[in-house]
């Protein structure tokens, strides 16, 4: 099924899990094999509750945010109070997949392209720790979210309640990435993830005939130059020292088989990504400014429609500091990268941290051979099945080293001793 993994890592955790790595591979190639898209998770949700049952969790939620599960894990002791959540994504892309292996997607149009697989994985690797060996005080709330690939499931778990029913105090996700090598752990106290706003401009002009341009106002020239005009509010408007893209990425104007009929209109369709909310609103505005300006100028007119996706990703500073600590503890200072460098690409773990203190870290996956070194979103993409157990580790110890439990015995056995000393020393 698969070779033992040739990570090292420290800790009681990852010696724990690593002894069930195979039945986590099978779980996640069984997944992969079975992918489905945002509020579609079913059979991926029922696979996930089959396991966790087997887990032996506490509670087992369903259907929350459509097709969300929640698992509590209470600790040997809860008196603390102390609630911490971990967050796995659940959700496959509408593409199509070129790999030959044997778990390949067997759903056309559909592959888990981002290792939203591999997470679940993680995650119910990490419950069945937990709930074998309990060694903290308070309660741990594993989520699995469905719809992260443009659905907002992060959203829509919190407005059907997510944190009323689970208050927990913190919240930490993560995610494979395939530019790091496997055993490294990145997260910065900051931006993680850039926030994705979609933008579509409508060009109106005034259609005619291709050999009489001079009776016409010409949509696709018009549009031409906003796509030009527009790439200089990034660089004339930004500071250099704060981060912007903006991309339009389609056009869409007339007939291709009509090629002498000039269109009345065209559309434009792309994405914006931002860090900083000022930074948002100033591109918003100079956006609309910048396309009706450039219409005007040519006797036509543009509207923009601008739409706020997914926020951006901010790590909370205490937050990304305990846990680039824990990952410390488990793999090692030279392991970490504690300021690592923020992706312009968008996350919806961004709601759950607009509302919790929390952090977002990246697991390195791409091995020197090329196994998971293949990026995201690609067609022969494949999650590194090596760092389930690392990953899964680094999820528990991020509730073991949240909320520590002492061993009362053994810390009632050093008490008398420490007695009787003073005592003999007062006497």
């Amino acid at each position: 099924m698969s070779t033992p993994s040739r990570i090292k890592a420290h800790g009681r955790a990852f010696s724990h899990i690593a002894a069930f790595h195979p039945e986590l591979t099978a779980l996640r190639r069984d997944l992969h094999a079975h992918p489905e898209i945002g509020f579609e998770e079913h059979y991926t949700a029922q696979r996930v509750v089959e396991s966790l049952k087997v887990c032996g969790v506490d509670e087992i939620h369903t259907g929350i945010g459509k097709t969300g599960v929640v698992a509590v894990i209470r600790g040997r002791r809860h008196t603390s109070g102390r609630m911490v959540g971990l967050r796995a994504d659940m959700d496959a892309l509408p593409m199509t997949e070129h790999n030959d292996f044997a778990w390949k997607s067997m759903r056309p149009g559909m592959m888990h392209g981002c290792g939203h697989d591999g997470h679940t994985a993680m995650l119910v690797g990490a419950a069945r720790y937990l709930a074998e060996t309990r060694q903290f005080d308070g309660t741990a709330v594993l989520i699995f979210q469905p719809g992260e690939e443009g659905f907002a499931g992060a959203k829509a778990m919190i407005e059907d309640g997510l944190f009323d029913r689970f208050p927990v105090q913190s919240v930490f996700g993560m995610h494979n990435w395939p530019q790091m090598r496997p055993g490294m752990v990145g997260v910065n106290p900051g931006p993680m993830m850039a926030s994705a706003d979609r933008i579509t401009i409508e060009v109106t002009g005034k259609g005619g005939h291709g050999a009489h341009p001079y009776q016409t106002v010409d949509p696709v020239l018009v549009s031409a130059h906003i796509i030009t005009a527009v790439q200089s509010i990034v660089s004339r408007n930004v500071r250099a020292i704060d981060s912007a893209v903006i991309s339009l990425c389609a056009m869409q104007a007339g007939d291709m088989g009509a090629f002498s009929v000039m269109p009345g209109k065209a559309t434009l369709v792309g994405t914006v990504r931002t860090f900083n909310p000022e930074v948002q609103a100033m591109v918003e505005k100079r956006l609309q400014e910048v396309c009706s300006g450039v219409a005007l100028g040519l006797g036509a007119t543009a509207h923009v429609n601008y739409e706020r996706i997914y926020p951006a990703t901010i790590n909370t500073r205490d937050e990304a500091r305990f846990a680039a600590d824990v990952a410390q503890k488990l793999v090692g200072h030279d392991h970490v990268d504690r300021n690592m460098d923020p992706s312009m690409g968008a996350e919806d773990f961004s709601f759950m941290l607009q509302v919790k203190p929390g952090a977002y870290l990246r697991l390195g996956q791409g091995a020197e051979n090329g196994l998971g070194s293949c990026f995201l979103h690609n067609s022969r993409y494949d999650f590194n099945d090596e760092v389930l157990p690392l990953g899964a580790a680094l999820h528990a110890s991020l509730v073991e080293h949240a909320m520590p439990w002492v061993d009362e015995a053994h810390a009632s056995s050093k008490t008398p001793s420490t007695t009787t000393n003073a005592s003999r020393s007062e006497a």
